[in-house]
Parts: structure tokens; sequence; C-alpha cells
């Protein structure tokens, strides 16, 4: 495997790090930030400077007016992007967004992506993914979805109740999960303007990442005509996969991104502060730690790339995907940790940007699977068909 990045990478990459540090950095105290993201208008402006200098959803075909990375190009780019909390949503590769595009360009129709897909990809509007439920609902075992679509004439009927839908508030359409007759499961595209879908409340949560927080929807009898179903009916934990796992991995790539960015804050600290008649860092332990980061971020990057790499070379990367997600999610949470407690009392105040880093990532070992359920699924692999 070659490891060296080729010079128009290499531009990218110096690109999108001078953009993020010129354009969107100083935007990080703004005060259009609420506790359950960035507004729409602090999210279109940043949108309208990535527009600008040519860097708007980079993942997105050029057929879409997007740069058509590769996942390892990806790896490049979107780590740069995630230095800065508000990176990913000026660059529109945050998520759902990021993997819905990915999943529209596969499964579209023409006319589907006219409607939906090209205005997601120029920034003009957002897009939410429902799919998880509340109660005895669809988790981590989608199995269990509860959200049910029964055919009427030309039409399908749309019931249940979705939470946890990240970016469902000022989303201009949802890709929803639900259950056919037969006990299939479908995804439906739906405008999130209509009277069978209600956004019910704004959850409260650790993360203020997400423009549009996580949302609670109900949706009641919602009418969507069989021709806005997403690809082919009862072929949707089918595309689930097609979707997260790219997903689990862009994930990977930005919070790598945080990681370093509170790795840097903490190095500055420990040059500059002193204690005990020297520097922090030339303390062994406040030394280790450091060092400790190092070796997490290596490895974190190693892994994402290698990953991406398998993607790139037509492996599906289901098993690759979920075990990555498993190790950089555990390291980049070791390496912000750690950094917290190297500032000590700054650490758990606002006086840096590591306290929302940190608050930001806890999520990030449960979404798109919490850790100890992809190493059920790694171990029912590993001991083979007859288990269970």
């Amino acid at each position: 495997m070659d490891f060296s990045l080729p010079p128009e990478l290499l531009e990218l990459q110096e690109r999108t790090r001078r953009f993020i540090a010129e354009d969107v950095i100083p935007l990080e105290n703004d005060p259009r930030q609420t506790p359950h993201g960035p507004t729409e208008a602090l999210r279109d402006e940043l949108v309208e400077r990535a527009r600008r200098v040519g860097l708007l959803t980079p993942h997105a075909s050029t057929e879409l007016g997007g740069l058509g990375l590769s996942h390892v190009a990806k790896t490049v780019v979107f780590e740069e992007a995630g230095y800065s909390p508000l990176g990913p949503v000026a660059l529109n590769i945050h998520a759902p967004d990021e993997g819905n595009v990915h999943l529209m360009e596969k499964v579209c129709t023409p006319a589907q992506k006219d409607r939906w897909l090209k205005p997601l990809v120029q920034g003009h509007l957002r897009s939410c993914f429902a799919m998880t439920e509340p109660g005895e609902g669809a988790g981590s075992d989608p199995s269990m979805m509860q959200t049910t679509a029964v055919r009427d004439g030309d039409d399908y009927l749309v019931s249940g109740t979705k939470w946890l839908i990240t970016g469902a508030q000022g989303a201009g359409f949802a890709i929803i999960m639900a259950r056919l007759e037969n006990g299939s499961a479908t995804m439906f595209l739906a405008d999130m303007d209509q009277p069978g879908i209600r956004l019910e409340r704004l959850m409260d949560s650790l993360d203020a990442c997400f423009t549009g927080g996580h949302g609670v929807l109900h949706f009641d009898r919602l009418r969507v005509p069989a021709a806005d179903v997403l690809g082919e009916p009862g072929k949707g934990f089918g595309y689930a996969q097609v979707r997260l796992a790219p997903a689990r991995l862009t994930h990977c790539m930005r919070w790598l991104g945080q990681a370093r960015r509170a790795h840097d804050v903490a190095l500055a600290h420990a040059r500059k502060r002193r204690a005990f008649g020297k520097p922090l860092g030339e303390h062994e332990g406040v030394g280790f730690a450091l060092a400790d980061n190092q070796m997490d971020l290596h490895g974190a990057r190693l892994n994402t790339f290698h990953t991406a790499w398998v993607l790139d070379q037509g492996g599906r990367g289901n098993v690759e995907s979920s075990m990555t997600k498993v190790m950089v999610s555990e390291a980049v949470w070791r390496v912000v940790d750690r950094c917290v407690q190297i500032l000590g009392g700054r650490g758990v105040t606002g006086e840096t940007i590591v306290m929302r880093i940190f608050k930001d990532m806890r999520a990030f070992r449960i979404y798109d699977g919490p850790s100890e359920v992809h190493r059920w699924s790694l171990a029912r692999k590993l001991l083979g068909p007859d288990t269970g």
C-alpha cells in the first residue's frame, strides 16, 4: 500500500486547512450557536464561504458539482474540515447529509435526484435520516422497527415515531425507514413540510454541533407516493448498509480532526504553563499523556486510511468499517479526555475549544452502533455460522 499523497491531494489538503483557519475558526464563538446546533443563518453563511472557495460538498460526484473524492481522499479533506466543530457544517459533509448524499447517488431515480439530491449537494437544503425509534422500537437492532408503511392504491401510508433524528428541525426532506405489511424494510423520501409529519420536540443532548439538533418525529398516515420509494421496496436494510459502512468511516475522519485540535491546544498549554519550577510538559505524567495522544492519533489515522483504501478497491468494507469505528472512536475519546486532564481547570470550562469537543465527541461511541454492538457482531463472525 502506498501511503504517499499525490500533489493534487496535498494541494487540496492545504487549501482546506487554510479555509478552516481563515474562514471557519473565527466564527466558533459566533452567538448564532445554540444548544441544538448552529442556527440556519450561521450554517448558510458557512456554506456560502465554502461555496466561494470551491470546497462545498466535496465528496459528491463531479456530475453533481462536487469534487468526486475517493474514500482515501476524504480521509485527508474530512480530517482537515473536522479541525473545527463548524468545519463539516461549512463543507456540507456533516451527518446526516454526508451519508444521505452517498446513498442517494447510488440509489435515487433521475427524478429523485433532481428533486432532492441536487439541492442537497448544492447546500440549498438539509436532510435527515429517520430510522432510530424509542421504546421497543429500532435502535442498535433495526429488526425491532415499529414504523409501518401500508399500501393504499399508488401510495403508502407511513405511521410511527422516530427519535434521535439528527438535523430534523429545519430539514427539507427525510429518508424514512419503515416496515411493509410483509415485514420487509423500505426507505421512503418525503418532504418535511407535509401534515403527516410532526416534529414533536428537540431532545437535549451533550453535543451541539449538528444543525437542527436531534428531534422526535411522529408520522401519522403520512402519504408517500410509490414513486418516492428510495430504491426497491423491501431492500431497506441492505441500503442502510450501503449508507452506514462509509458513514461510520467519515465520522472517524471528522473526529480525528477535532481530536488533533484538542491535542494541539493541550500541547501548547503544556509548553507554556509552568508548575513546580518547569514547563508542565516536562513533568513525566503530562509528557507521557501527550506521547500517548500522538500514538493514538497516528494509529487511528492509519486505521481509517486502510479501511478507506479497502472501500476504494471495491470491497464492501462492512467489517473493516465496523472495527475502525470502534477503534477510532475509543482512541480519539482517550485523546480528548487526556487533553482535558492536561488543561486542568481550564479544560472543563469554555476558555478553550476542548470542553466543547469533549462534549460533542462523547456520543461517537454510541451512534452508528455502540462499541459493544460492533464487538458482539464481530465475535459472532469469528465464532462461525452456528453461533447462537
